[in-house]
């Protein structure tokens, strides 16, 4: 799996970050989750709010994904873990999809590591992001 570059608010990587300090005071039991999602928050370019391309996936984007292994269509929104809620298609950013998703563009495929092996997704669209709508999420 190759590394790609990610990009990242600014507004994003302030509020995950927060979140993380926070969590590990309360709840250790998500350490694992925590670590894999400042990994990927390492290795991400920051980008100012308004300068965020529209085909990115940001916090509390909308995403039309394909499974490349099924040809499944698949339709995620990224949220804070407070918010997740599977049957509703809300995603927690400390979900390992979640966290894989973050700072992905239209065209990539993100790939990572499952009990049955290597799962392939494809962005195909994005359906909403909050940058590009004028929103400010806060």
């Amino acid at each position: 799996m190759e590394t790609k570059n990610i990009y990242i608010t600014d507004r994003d990587m302030k509020r995950l970050r927060e979140m993380i300090k926070a969590a590990r005071e309360f709840k250790k039991e998500e350490e694992k989750y925590l670590k894999e999602l400042e990994t990927e928050l390492n290795k991400g370019q920051i980008v100012k709010s308004q300068d965020i391309p529209p085909d990115v996936i940001t916090m509390n984007s909308e995403v039309h994904l394909r499974d490349l292994n099924t040809q499944e269509e698949i339709v995620y929104r990224l949220v804070f873990p407070d918010r997740a809620d599977a049957s509703q298609g809300l995603v927690s950013i400390l979900a390992p999809i979640g966290t894989a998703l973050l700072g992905y563009g239209v065209g990539d495929i993100i790939e990572w590591k499952v009990p049955a092996g290597v799962a392939k997704l494809k962005v195909e669209t994005i359906i909403y992001q909050p940058e590009a709508n004028g929103k400010d999420l806060s």
